[in-house]
């Protein structure tokens, strides 16, 4: 005899999402390195700056500060303290971006604090490197234009080759800085190609340091640029050697 009780389809219970695929909970020292990375920032760069300008001052005496200040070279001594800051940052940008993937980076602090510390070292760079030449307009010295300043190779006053290959290492600095907030739209290959451009810019900016840097004749300027691009070396062959899965090559030096 058949039951006249209408049929329930019976419905196999939902698997269980796998404990693998559950998002892991915030580490609480991950949220507060987060939180305070802005701050220790700018309290290096404030370290930075006033480094910068004190080494001025002992390189014309403990009396110079108002010549620094509120004299009509003020501009001159700005952009030259800038410049180093500059190059500071520039240099522990690329230091920061090639410990990416280092396995102590990876302990600590951690891969993505790592990274949000290279792209504000990076961010920062390009803002004194911007403060470093648009005070030149102040400056009546040298006397440059906008123009002068904005275009490559256009300065014809003052050591216009080295200039000129300062201008177009910022420019590579900005493009590479830029593909921070624009890799979610471009390719990882193209990403890649444009960040190895760092190299070339830090390289630029050592010239420009060098060769048209006022106190590159000083023996801290010149320790500053031997030192930061040894170390800079010494960190991309460890890099190259040393990298993940222990494969060497030129692809694992952008990130």
């Amino acid at each position: 005899m058949k039951s006249t009780l209408p049929s329930r389809s019976i419905q196999p219970p939902a698997p269980a999402e796998p404990q693998s695929l559950a998002a892991p909970a915030a580490d609480p020292l991950d949220r507060l390195l987060l939180a305070i990375i802005p701050i220790l920032v700018a309290l290096l760069v404030g370290v930075l700056m006033l480094g910068a300008i004190g080494v001025l001052l002992l390189a014309r005496g403990a009396g110079a500060l108002g010549a620094v200040l509120l004299s009509q070279h003020s501009a001159w001594y700005l952009t030259r303290a800038s410049a180093m800051v500059s190059y500071v940052l520039l240099w522990w940008s690329m230091a920061l971006g090639l410990a990416i993937t280092n396995r102590m980076a990876r302990a600590w602090p951690g891969g993505p604090t790592l990274g949000d510390l290279h792209e504000h070292a990076s961010l920062l760079g390009v803002g004194f490197a911007a403060i470093h030449a648009l005070t030149l307009l102040a400056d009546r010295y040298i006397g440059y234009s906008l123009a002068q300043i904005l275009i490559p190779f256009a300065n014809t006053s003052y050591r216009p080759l080295w200039v000129g290959i300062g201008q177009i290492s910022f420019y590579l600095t900005v493009l590479v800085t830029f593909t921070f907030y624009v890799r979610r739209w471009i390719s990882t290959r193209l990403w890649r190609a444009i960040h190895y451009l760092s190299f070339a810019a830090f390289a630029l900016a050592l010239a420009h340091g060098v060769w048209s840097g006022t106190d590159s004749a000083a023996g801290w300027a010149n320790s500053l640029y031997v030192l930061s691009a040894l170390l800079l070396v010494g960190l991309t062959l460890y890099r190259v050697l040393r990298g993940p899965r222990g494969a060497a090559g030129p692809a694992r030096l952008a990130q």
